[in-house]
């Protein structure tokens, strides 16, 4: 589950982990008041607003229609408001976003944190996640922090530094002081940075997440070391220890046909191809999706139904793969080890009359327990369904329902 900055950085200060201060609103007299605020409060001139959707690259991206930036610096209050709204209720399309972009229904009005002072300003990045090849949570970390980080670890691996931390043993000191040094800190912010990189680990453990990108970590001219941006992900399997982490999801932020699905315990992802696919089991689902492009096709989704499938979860996967356009064909794909070949059978045809006339064609293969009884039930159930047993022959009518 993804975050909004404003929203991860709430959770951060929590754990004492010091963050560029900043008020989310959604509209654009109350980003002026916002900015107001901020002035009294830290006695600057200038502060950011930033455009608050779940994607990178908003520094970069524009307002579609607009030159407007999803991230803009404003000197007055009347420059804030401006800007606020030229951004709210625009789409901001990023270079993680796509074509489409994404709506913006708040931005967030943060403070200047690149005040004049006695040493230079520095940017650096930082993340948090977990090496699944090690089985170790790593952090990742560079002098080289910005908006382009992507093409510093393209351009020059050797500027990207990782550090591995066992679960069992946590973050120990010596680590944390590592991290400082091979950011060239001294002084003030070496020791500053060694609380801030010990309290973000906390803070990753702690809220159970899967990804924490801080990008720019920054050190101050006054040696403060603090998170400008935060990028957090949760771990979906961990939302049932944390009640107050799930009420901040934001569901305008997801596709509509993943929420829905969601709501019938699918595993479903949407994709740009061309013929739906429900199956049940991931390792499964990609091999079916590998048969259709060498078949001719391109997936549409991926859907795993799991193994507790049934007429209502069939249905539902029939009417969320449905309300893509783009689908001309319908493949099932269901071994039945755990789930009944015969209960799917009765849930595509179910979903059939429930729906009505389904225009597009319906290749069924059902492997495994009660395969035969499944079958039967389609074959007597007189609708226009087209049964394989192989997955060759599956294969043959999905290449020829795209032809």
């Amino acid at each position: 589950m993804n975050l909004h900055e404003y929203q991860a950085k709430e959770l951060l200060k929590k754990y004492n982990v010091p963050v560029q201060e900043g008020i989310p609103v959604d509209r654009a007299d109350a980003a002026e008041e916002a900015y107001k605020n901020l002035k009294v409060q830290f006695g600057n001139n200038f502060a950011v607003v930033k455009a608050q959707i779940h994607a990178g690259g908003r520094g970069k991206g524009k307002i579609q229609g607009s030159e407007q930036r999803g991230v803009a610096v404003g000197k007055s209050a009347e420059e804030i408001k401006q800007i606020a709204s030229n951004i709210l209720g625009g789409t901001l399309v990023t270079i993680q976003t796509g074509p489409a972009g994404k709506l913006v229904n708040k931005v967030l009005v943060a403070q200047d944190v690149y005040y004049p002072g006695p040493n230079p300003v520095k940017e650096f990045y930082l993340s948090i996640l977990l090496d699944r090849t090690k089985g170790q949570n790593v952090i990742m970390y560079s002098t080289e922090g910005g908006m382009d980080i992507e093409e510093v670890a393209h351009n020059t691996p050797d500027k990207i530094f990782k550090e591995w931390v066992h679960a069992s043993g946590g973050l120990l000191p010596f680590q944390a002081r590592k991290i400082a040094f091979n950011l060239q800190l001294k002084g003030e912010a070496f020791k500053n940075c060694v609380k801030f990189v010990t309290n973000l680990y906390n803070a990753y453990v702690g809220l159970d997440c899967a990804m924490l990108e801080i990008n720019p970590l920054f050190k101050t001219s006054d040696e403060k070391i603090i998170a400008v941006d935060c990028k957090m992900n949760l771990d979906d399997n961990s939302l049932m220890r944390h009640p107050d982490l799930e009420a901040l999801r934001d569901i305008s932020e997801e596709d509509p046909t993943e929420v829905e699905a969601g709501k019938f315990n699918l595993n479903f992802v949407k994709l740009d191809g061309n013929v739906g696919c429900m199956v049940n089991g991931a390792g499964l689902a990609m091999a079916t999706m590998d048969m259709i492009k060498l078949s001719g096709g391109e997936p549409a989704n991926f859907l795993d139904v799991g193994g507790t499938a049934n007429a209502t979860t069939v249905e539902a996967g029939f009417r969320i793969i449905l309300k893509d356009p783009k689908v001309k064909a319908i493949l099932i794909n269901i071994f039945g080890g755990i789930v009944r070949c015969d209960r799917v059978a009765q849930g595509v045809i179910d979903a059939y009359k429930s729906i009505g006339n389904i225009e597009v064609p319906i290749i069924v293969r059902l492997q495994g327990t009660n395969a035969e009884e499944a079958k039967k039930l389609i074959e007597e159930s007189g609708l226009k369904v087209q049964s394989a047993i192989l997955l060759s022959e599956a294969a043959a009518l999905v290449g020829k329902a795209v032809a």
